[in-house]
């Protein structure tokens, strides 16, 4: 009795040895061999990253299952006896199969589709849940977003409703200066337009710009507003750059601004 007890615990240290060796083989495999093949080297980063990711997260399932198998047979439970049997079907559902089916199913259309991939900046929808930040992992069965604030979000693929991608393309960027009432806006517009004429053809990931003009905003300001169409991931930069421009052109040339 003693004999077998320790020939199972050997067994299941070994068991567990291989299974630590083998995962960490998953993952430079995923990570090196993969991404450096013929196949993806064609792709995008983030693409590289998002197979490479998903080949990982499902040959660790694979690498789970047969670690549980085994060590059901270690122990000596009829692993045949109750993967037959109708009572695992009905403790698999209780314990979320079906939810589980359903990231599957969810995660393979989001992959196929190519919904969003690692380092797009996405907003997902779910009725009144919203999360917004940029996407850190894609599996098969969740993702990872991580937020402004540097949150990670675990996100069910079944809980993924709506995606909105801000990384496909290029993006708007509208810039609204307030303005006084009494602002000459004629030499408002020909201030913007000597920014314009001086900074845009410094910057790279500027696609193009369109004066809109005098706008008065819902809440009843009243502002200038210039568009910009930029390549994503330059949002920001671009409008803090000309906001502080034109802010700084209008004050060096006496033009009265909206009080705060």
């Amino acid at each position: 009795m003693l004999m077998e007890l320790m020939s199972k615990v050997i067994s299941l240290v070994l068991l567990f040895v291989v299974f630590y060796i083998l995962k960490k083989i998953v993952r430079v495999s995923a990570r090196k061999l993969f991404l450096s093949s013929i196949r993806v080297s064609t792709q995008d980063i983030g693409r590289q990253k998002t197979i490479a990711r998903l080949l990982e997260s499902s040959l660790n399932y694979v690498l789970y299952f047969l670690l549980l198998y085994s060590v059901l047979t270690i122990l000596g439970l009829p692993v045949s006896s109750l993967l037959a049997g109708a009572g695992i079907a009905g403790v698999a559902i209780g314990m979320g199969a079906q939810g589980f089916l359903s990231d599957l199913v969810n995660g393979f259309f989001i992959l196929l589709e190519r919904q969003f991939d690692v380092g797009d900046v996405v907003g997902l929808t779910n009725g009144s849940i919203k999360i917004k930040g940029t996407v850190a992992s894609v599996g098969i069965r969740t993702t990872q977003v991580r937020d402004g604030d540097g949150t990670l979000h675990f996100i069910p693929n079944r809980n993924i409703l709506v995606v909105s991608n801000q990384s496909r393309g290029d993006m708007r960027v509208q810039v609204d200066i307030p303005l006084s009432l009494t602002a000459d806006l004629a030499k408002v517009w020909r201030i913007f337009e000597q920014v314009n004429q001086q900074e845009l053809a410094k910057q790279s990931a500027i696609k193009g710009a369109k004066m809109i003009g005098p706008q008065t905003l819902d809440n009843g300001s009243f502002v200038f507003r210039v568009q910009f169409f930029v390549t994503q991931s330059h949002q920001s930069q671009i409008y803090q750059h000309f906001y502080m421009l034109y802010h700084e052109a209008l004050l060096a040339e006496g033009i009265d601004l909206r009080d705060s």
